[in-house]
């Protein structure tokens, strides 16, 4: 365009056509067509050189001429219409170019009826460029490609799910592989991610994956009741990326490309007999590939992490999460709950025989709540069909039962009768314990006891009922 504007002033000072061409190094055609094209403007050429170089371009140059062909005015008249099309079962572009092609013959062929379809859908859904605040969010994901290692006993090759996670104001990243995307092992991967960045961001962007997201929703999502309580726990909110909108969270589907090409193609040839070892050579070649340097960036992705983000990220609370589990149980009429998971019984209070309470257990403790109130708390027991039991939750009765001691016995024998008492001293000092339901041997016992035991009982076969 400068050459333009040369050609221009030249002309204007009255400079002939072929002065013009030789000091500007162009051909006399060239410098004719320009000059024909001013004579059919209505421009003057003081108005043309105040313009700047692309509007003075459209005045030269009024760009490709197909655009202003009258078969493209009619397919784009039908542009919205085929759109719509392509969302009705069985529709493509061959079948809409047939139709077409029946309606008007001279129409574009195959090639310039897509051509021209493509750029109406690419144009209907732009892409946004997103600014990320630092220690703001952390994009989660699982790689759809899965990673292996062999059982050293059985030679099974095991697969593994790869979790996936970066902040994305750094574009710092995580990878782990866990044994599968249950909810112990997302929240297990979740945990080992904060961990590895030293603090917690503000909000979790996870996919709609079922550990997470119960039942997807644009508006009111339903999210699994044990992310819900590790995000609580440390202090994040939860904001799941839309169904089908991967670029809610670009960032990290970016990484698990990344992953692929840094870290599985590196590993490929690599063999593994444990989880441990995989996630060790997994960490290496992450932490490569966020020391390498960004393209068009004076840094890498570690660097950036260190200076800008981690500085920011939240504190890690004081106690250790561990996933809660909820149950909703009847009190027995012996005041306890049966946990069918471990098939251990724990006591509840009296007072709530035959109420309804929640049960809330970790692999630690159990919590027993009624009316929005704990009412019972108690280590948990893994051994099968015992009772664990607080004295203070029996009644009054029950607590003098367990209270009895073998001087309570005594004494109510001695009212009974005075043989029947030492009876009880003796077997005392022999370091035996009777037994108010199964017969005891008492034969160890002293001959002159045996002599009193006679009217009470004892038979031929030594034993007292």
């Amino acid at each position: 365009m400068s050459q333009i504007k040369q050609l221009l002033r030249l002309h204007k000072q009255g400079t002939g056509v072929k002065t013009i061409a030789r000091n500007l190094g162009i051909s006399k055609n060239t410098v004719k067509s320009y000059l024909s094209k001013l004579s059919e403007k209505k421009t003057g050429i003081d108005e043309l050189l105040s313009l700047a170089d692309p509007e003075l371009e459209l005045k030269f140059h009024a760009g490709n001429p197909a655009y202003k062909d009258e078969r493209f005015e009619h397919l784009k008249s039908l542009l919205d219409y085929f759109e719509k099309e392509l969302d009705r079962v069985g529709v493509n572009r061959i079948v809409l170019w047939e139709e077409y092609k029946v309606d008007y013959p001279q129409g574009y062929g195959y090639t310039q009826f897509c051509h021209h379809l493509k750029q109406q859908l690419i144009a209907r859904n732009p892409s946004a460029v997103l600014e990320h605040k630092p220690a703001e969010k952390l994009f989660v994901d699982f790689a759809g490609k899965k990673i292996s290692f062999v059982d050293r006993q059985t030679g099974e090759i095991i697969w593994c799910p790869v979790f996936v996670a970066c902040l994305p104001y750094s574009d710092y990243s995580f990878v782990i592989a866990v044994k599968s995307q249950g909810i112990e092992d997302f929240i297990y991967a979740l945990g080992c991610c904060l961990a590895f960045l030293g603090g917690v961001p503000l909000i979790l962007v996870p996919d709609n994956l079922k550990s997470a997201i119960i039942k997807a929703s644009r508006y009111d999502p339903e999210i699994n009741r044990a992310l819900e309580d590790f995000c609580n726990h440390y202090n994040m909110a939860v904001i799941p990326a839309r169904v089908a909108k991967p670029k809610d969270k670009a960032l990290v589907e970016n990484q698990v490309k990344l992953a692929y090409s840094r870290i599985y193609a590196k590993l490929r040839n690599n063999l593994f007999f444990d989880l441990h070892s995989l996630n060790k050579a997994i960490s290496e070649k992450n932490r490569n590939h966020n020391q390498t340097r960004m393209q068009r960036k004076p840094y890498c992705r570690e660097e950036r992490f260190l200076a800008k983000e981690k500085p920011l990220l939240q504190a890690f609370p004081t106690d250790v999460y561990e996933i809660k589990y909820y149950r909703d149980l009847k009190v027995a009429k012996n005041n306890h709950v049966h946990l069918t998971y471990d098939k251990h019984y724990y006591s509840v209070p009296y007072q709530w025989i035959g109420e309804r309470v929640k049960v809330i257990y970790t692999r630690s403790m159990v919590r027993i709540y009624a009316r929005g109130k704990m009412i019972a708390i108690h280590q948990r027991n893994y051994t099968l069909g015992r009772y664990t039991t607080v004295k203070e939750h029996l009644c009054s009765h029950h607590q003098h039962y367990l209270d009895r001691s073998p001087s309570y016995y005594m004494q109510k024998a001695k009212r009974k009768s005075e043989l029947l008492y030492w009876l009880g001293y003796y077997i005392s000092l022999s370091g035996r314990f009777i037994s108010l339901i199964q017969p005891v041997d008492i034969s160890v016992i002293l001959t002159p006891v045996s002599v009193i035991l006679t009217p009470l009982g004892f038979n031929s076969k030594n034993r007292l009922y």
